[in-house]
């Protein structure tokens, strides 16, 4: 199990590596949009990559290239809400693309997906941390590297717990 804590290191096995949480802290997620990374245990349902900024990379999972017209709907009136969608698209989204290198790897937990409610938060990601490890928006972050060591250890029945 991997635990993440307050203190902002993510544990796994003998691996301590520092990270980054949302601006607001863990705590109960209210609704969309309030940067609290969500307390509870998740599970990794898909790992996402740019293939042209991550040369080697070894996984259990089904790994997945992020291309140019990939999404993630945060607005709450779409059906796809927290879902995958092609973009361009009219709804408010978060580009996977990005100029940036924080979402270059992205573990997707299953927070707020089975079922969907709307407004309760979409896109907990596991993703690269900014300098200085600066806030997120709710998800968690570390040091490329590290994200990397960890996904060649993990499988699909590895706990994410957030308390």
């Amino acid at each position: 199990m991997i635990i993440i804590n307050k203190s902002k290191y993510l544990k796994y096995k003998d691996l301590k590596f520092r990270c980054a949480l949302g601006k607001a802290g863990i705590g109960k997620k209210k609704i969309e949009g309030d940067n609290i990374t969500p307390k509870g245990t998740y599970k990794v349902v898909r790992i996402c990559y740019r293939n042209d900024r991550i040369k080697k990379i070894t996984s259990k999972f089904k790994l997945i290239k992020i291309s140019k017209n990939m999404g993630w709907c945060n607005d709450p009136k779409n059906k796809k809400y927290n879902q995958m969608i092609r973009l361009p698209n009219k709804s408010s989204h978060e580009k996977l693309y990005r100029k940036d290198n924080i979402y270059d790897l992205i573990l997707v937990l299953n927070y707020n997906m089975n079922p969907i409610i709307k407004n309760k938060g979409s896109a907990i990601f596991i993703h690269i941390a900014k300098k200085k490890f600066k806030n997120t928006a709710g998800c968690i972050a570390l040091k490329k590297k590290e994200l990397v060591t960890l996904i060649s250890m993990i499988s699909n029945k590895t706990k994410i717990k957030i308390c």
